[in-house]
């Protein structure tokens, strides 16, 4: 959904149970009532990513918090320093135009640790991890 809820009937493409099994914040400029499926209560929140993390860690009790959303949103919570580590799979894929999460995965270097995994089917996965 883009834009203002234009209700509040829809509950994702998942089904009664959803894959998460835990707590899910969802940043977003429209803010809507929280509900549950199954074990899985979703929040969706306004909020500067530094908010939005301190709600997640605070509900995630002492557990990891996952980031996980489109270029934009993985930018803002890098760019404010509140990732410690990422996984991101790259797919030798194009899809048309897009945003990017980078030109080039060394841009990343000056904060992270960075080693990459090339596997037989083309998927290359990089690993990052805060120095």
């Amino acid at each position: 959904v883009r834009g203002p809820w234009p209700n509040h009937d829809w509950q994702g493409w998942w089904g009664e149970d959803p894959p998460f099994h835990t707590p899910v914040f969802v940043l977003t400029h429209h803010a809507r009532p929280s509900f549950t499926l199954s074990d899985t209560t979703f929040h969706f929140v306004e909020g500067d990513p530094a908010t939005v993390l301190a709600q997640a860690k605070e509900a995630a009790a002492g557990k990891d918090v996952r980031l996980g959303g489109g270029v934009s949103i993985i930018r803002q919570y890098l760019d404010a320093g509140l990732v410690d580590t990422m996984h991101v799979v790259v797919v030798p894929v194009e899809y048309g135009t897009g945003l990017r999460l980078w030109d080039s995965p060394d841009e990343l270097r000056d904060r992270f640790h960075l080693e990459v995994v090339p596997s037989a089917s083309g998927v290359t996965h990089h690993f990052f991890w805060r120095k």
